[in-house]
């Protein structure tokens, strides 16, 4: 595979991949794991993507520190994916509070198992200094993923500032989207072998949207 795959060893990332595998899971305690898997995943990939700068501060000891702190000034934009990655996206933006959200809709073709957008927030021209967390759920043929990448590099993203967070990626879409975006930056909870003939991720979860917001 070309992409960059983070899967974190973590317990908590583990119990809550549980939680949302389990098929006995009521629909919220799902959303809520899901909103947690968004936070753990989210503070994973940041460890070295987040822009930092050196401050002076002093103490209440009357001791002077140089120290390190966010550079909120670097612009930061949160790119989710309708409906699943809302979940996903709760817990996201509590460790990105300054970031941008830009909510984009793709629409999955059951025959084709292809995504069609039918709605985007991206705007028109983006910066290249600009950063962009990605959060999609689930990873299954890829298809979804590349078409939201070639819409924001097309705008001027750069694809070295794009970070994605994932619950479950398929070893078949990681090897599509590697051959696209070679060096993409994938943090995800696990990754499966499989898709079944329906392009549904094995073992998996199931649908995650539909999990997540109690529809069929």
């Amino acid at each position: 595979m070309a992409v960059n795959v983070l899967v974190p060893q973590h317990p908590l990332i583990g119990h809550f991949l549980s939680v949302c595998r389990d098929r006995t899971t009521p629909m919220p305690q799902f959303r809520a794991a899901m909103a947690e898997l968004g936070r753990w995943l989210t503070y994973e990939t940041c460890r070295d993507w987040l822009p930092t700068q050196k401050v002076e501060i002093e103490t209440p000891l009357d001791v002077k520190l140089s120290a390190t702190r966010l550079d909120w000034e670097q612009p930061i934009a949160i790119v989710p994916i309708l409906r699943a990655a809302l979940a996903l996206t709760e817990g996201c933006m509590p460790l990105l509070p300054h970031a941008r959200v830009y909510h984009v809709g793709y629409r999955r073709d059951e025959e084709t198992a292809e995504a069609h957008c039918y709605m985007s927030g991206v705007p028109d021209k983006l910066s290249p200094q600009e950063r962009f967390l990605l959060p999609e759920p689930m990873l299954a043929t890829g298809g979804t993923l590349i078409q939201l990448m070639q819409e924001l590099t097309s705008r001027g993203a750069d694809t070295a500032k794009i970070r994605v967070v994932s619950v479950i990626a398929s070893r078949p879409a990681l090897q599509r989207i590697g051959a696209a975006y070679p060096g993409l930056h994938i943090t995800c909870a696990a990754i499966d072998d499989k898709l079944d003939e329906r392009s549904y991720i094995v073992p998996g979860l199931g649908d995650a949207g539909d999990r997540a917001f109690g529809t069929e």
